[in-house]
């Protein structure tokens, strides 16, 4: 018990850290565009970068 309260404890801890680092940042969190979708096949339609996306797909062999 006292191992599990040990690590708890620490994870508790970076997970306040990381949470702070992102309050600081100021940094938007994002997707990524077309995730798993894209694996799947679907297109991504609310990506900002779409134009990018499919010139690239164009040139990938």
């Amino acid at each position: 018990m006292k191992i599990f309260l040990i690590t708890l404890g620490a994870m508790l801890t970076f997970v306040f850290l990381m949470a702070i680092g992102a309050i600081v940042n100021k940094k938007v969190l994002k997707g990524s565009c077309g995730g798993l979708g894209k694996i799947m096949g679907d297109d991504c339609m609310f990506c900002e970068k779409k134009e990018e996306c499919d010139k690239k797909e164009k040139f990938d062999v």
